[in-house]
């Protein structure tokens, strides 16, 4: 019986997991990244990035919450977000190798057309500690234009 809940709880997971939106592309800025997001409810979206940020390799996660929905077109749907999230990331300062780990906040303005395409505009910013010889605070503040398709 314990195996049987387990399986249906399980599938459950998965259907609702399959069911909710889904966008892959990318992020051009300070730095390129590859980006996924997965629509949880409503409009809002978990984002992961992998890539460039400023000049070190990050991976970011973000929580963004959709705070307005414009109607501005006939056709496609404008979205206002902002989050919170995490990176980690490594990179090289001054010939040291350094590892970091940073708050990040995204603030940004999406555009879903009425086919499979989404373009967007946002401002990240981190805030975090770089280990290297010694340790330091650092921030960053990089605009990027997003481009990925949903599924």
């Amino acid at each position: 019986m314990k195996k049987f809940i387990i399986l249906a709880v399980a599938l459950f997971t998965a259907a609702a997991v399959y069911a909710q939106p889904r966008a892959i592309g990318g992020r051009l800025g300070w730095g390129a990244e590859v980006s996924y997001q997965h629509f949880v409810k409503n409009a809002d979206f978990v984002e992961i990035d992998l890539g460039l940020f400023t000049w070190d390799l990050n991976l970011t996660a973000l929580y963004d919450f959709t705070f307005a929905q414009p109607q501005w077109t006939d056709r496609g749907s404008w979205a206002w977000y902002a989050g919170p999230g995490a990176a980690v990331g490594l990179g090289v300062l001054n010939g040291y190798n350094r590892f970091n780990v940073a708050a990040a906040g995204n603030v940004g303005l999406s555009y879903s057309f009425w086919f499979p395409l989404e373009l967007s505009f946002d401002i990240r910013a981190q805030l975090g500690v770089a280990i290297h010889d010694g340790a330091g605070f650092y921030w960053g503040v990089g605009p990027a234009i997003g481009v990925r398709y949903r599924f």
